[in-house]
C-alpha cells in the first residue's frame, strides 16, 4: 500500500513539475487562412471577417505578427480599423466595409495595370513577399494594446445614411475650390458620382448637374469599373452618364501610393486629358478624401494657394465626414493634418531644408508635374483653364 501511495505521489509531483515548466501560452492566433490578392490598392486579404477575427480576442490597437506560408513575415505591426500608419509602413487593417481583415502597406501599390504587374515598386506587399494565390497566412498576437493610444486618437468612422448629415453637400463631400488664382465655380471636388457603394452617388450627380460640371477627372476607376456601376440596379446618375457617354469623364484609376512615379504620371496624363474639354471640372475618387485630397492639394499649390488655404480645404473633408474640426477635436485635427496633408506636402517639396508651410508651393507643384511627364506649355495651358 505504501508503495502504491509513493508511486501516486511521484506521478503527482511529475505532473506538477511539468505544468510549472510549460510556459503559459495566452497568445491569440489564426493559422493557415487563405489569402486573396487585393489588386486595387495592393494589399492581401486574409479570409476571416473583421467581426470573427475580433470575436477571437483581437482588438484594434493590438500589435500582431503576420506570417505567410512562403515564409514572408510582418512582425510587430499594428492592427487598426483605419490606415493610421505613416506612408510606406505596414499594418493589419479591419476597415469598415471590408469583407476581411487585410495586410497592407499604407499608400502602397502593386501598380496592377490591365493585367500587368510593375515589379519595380518597393511598396508592394504582394510582390515584395513573392506571394501567390495559394499562399496562406497566420496571424499571432504580438502584444496586447501596444498601439491602443494611436488607435484611440485616430479612430474615426462615418455613416452612409443621408439623414445623419446636415445637407446634401456635406453628405456628398461636395464643394467648389476657390483659393489662390483659381476661378470661382470652375473646380469642384466630391465623393463619387458613379460608385454608389456609400449611397452618395445620386446626391453628387444632382449637385454636379446644378454646377454644370462639364469634365470629370475620376481618380478611382477605369472604364470597366464605370461600366460595372452603370449596369447595377441602384445606378441613378443620369448627368454623370451623359458626360461619360460624351467622352467627358477621364478615369485614371489611381492607386493609394502617392510615393510612386506611376501615381504622378497618371495625374499628369489626367490633367492633359481634362483640359481637352471646357470647365467647370470635378475631381473625385470614392470618398473624395485621400486621392482627391492629394490631387486637389497639387492643383491648389500649382495655382498659388497658401499652406493654410490648402490645409483648411483638406480638413473640411474630415469635418464633413467625421465632424472633426480644430475647435471640437483639436488633437485629432492636428494628428490627421500632420500625418496626412503635411506628409504629402513634404513629399511634394522633397527638400528637408525648407519650411513646407512657407516655401513656394507653386514652383514645387510645377516641378512635380514636369518630372511626371507634363511639358511646361501643357502646365501653362492647364493653369489657364482654371485660373484667373
Amino acid at each position: 500500500m505504501k508503495k502504491i501511495l509513493m508511486i501516486l505521489l511521484m506521478i503527482l509531483v511529475c505532473v506538477s513539475c511539468a505544468k510549472k515548466e510549460e510556459p503559459i501560452d495566452d497568445t491569440l492566433s489564426i493559422k493557415d487562412y487563405p489569402t486573396i490578392h487585393e489588386t486595387e490598392f495592393g494589399g492581401v486579404y486574409i479570409e476571416i471577417t473583421i467581426d470573427d477575427f475580433n470575436e477571437l480576442g483581437f482588438s484594434f490597437g493590438d500589435s500582431v505578427d503576420v506570417e505567410f506560408s512562403n515564409g514572408y513575415k510582418l512582425e510587430d505591426i499594428p492592427y487598426y480599423n483605419g490606415y493610421y500608419v505613416e506612408a510606406g509602413e505596414p499594418l493589419l487593417v479591419g476597415y469598415p466595409g471590408y469583407d476581411y481583415i487585410k495586410a497592407a502597406i499604407n499608400y502602397g501599390d502593386d501598380l496592377w495595370d490591365t493585367g500587368k504587374l510593375y515589379a519595380s515598386t518597393t511598396n508592394n506587399l504582394w510582390l515584395q513577399a513573392a506571394l501567390d494565390e495559394h499562399c496562406t497566412a497566420t496571424v499571432r498576437l504580438h502584444e496586447k494594446a501596444k498601439y491602443l493610444a494611436i488607435q484611440g486618437a485616430r479612430d474615426i468612422h462615418y455613416y452612409d445614411e443621408r439623414e445623419r448629415y446636415d445637407s446634401d453637400t456635406v453628405f456628398a463631400n461636395f464643394r467648389s475650390i476657390k483659393m489662390g488664382k483659381i476661378k470661382e465655380n470652375i473646380l469642384y471636388r466630391s465623393a463619387s458620382p458613379c460608385d454608389n457603394s456609400h449611397n452618395r452617388a445620386h446626391y453628387v450627380d444632382s449637385l454636379i448637374s446644378n454646377a454644370k460640371v462639364n469634365g470629370i477627372l475620376d481618380l478611382a476607376d477605369d472604364e470597366d469599373k464605370i461600366e460595372g456601376y452603370i449596369e447595377k440596379e441602384d445606378f441613378g446618375s443620369p448627368y454623370f452618364l451623359s458626360l461619360y457617354e460624351n467622352g467627358k469623364v477621364f478615369p485614371i484609376a489611381l492607386s493609394m501610393n502617392y510615393l510612386s512615379d506611376v501615381f504622378a504620371e497618371k495625374i499628369a496624363q489626367g490633367f492633359i486629358m481634362l483640359m481637352t474639354v471646357e470647365g467647370p471640372y470635378l475631381v473625385h475618387c470614392t470618398e473624395g478624401k485621400d486621392r482627391t485630397g492629394f490631387v486637389c492639394m497639387l492643383i491648389e499649390a500649382l495655382c498659388g494657394a497658401s499652406y493654410q488655404e490648402i490645409a483648411d480645404d483638406y480638413m473640411l473633408t474630415y469635418a464633413n465626414y467625421y465632424d472633426i474640426t480644430k475647435e471640437k477635436e483639436p488633437d485629432k485635427y492636428q494628428i490627421i493634418l500632420q500625418q496626412n496633408l503635411d506628409a504629402m506636402l513634404k513629399y511634394l517639396i522633397d527638400d528637408d531644408k525648407v519650411d513646407f508651410k512657407t516655401v513656394d508651393l507653386s514652383s514645387c507643384a510645377r516641378s512635380y508635374l514636369i518630372k511626371a511627364g507634363m511639358e511646361k506649355t501643357q502646365i501653362d495651358a492647364f493653369i489657364a483653364r482654371i485660373c484667373e
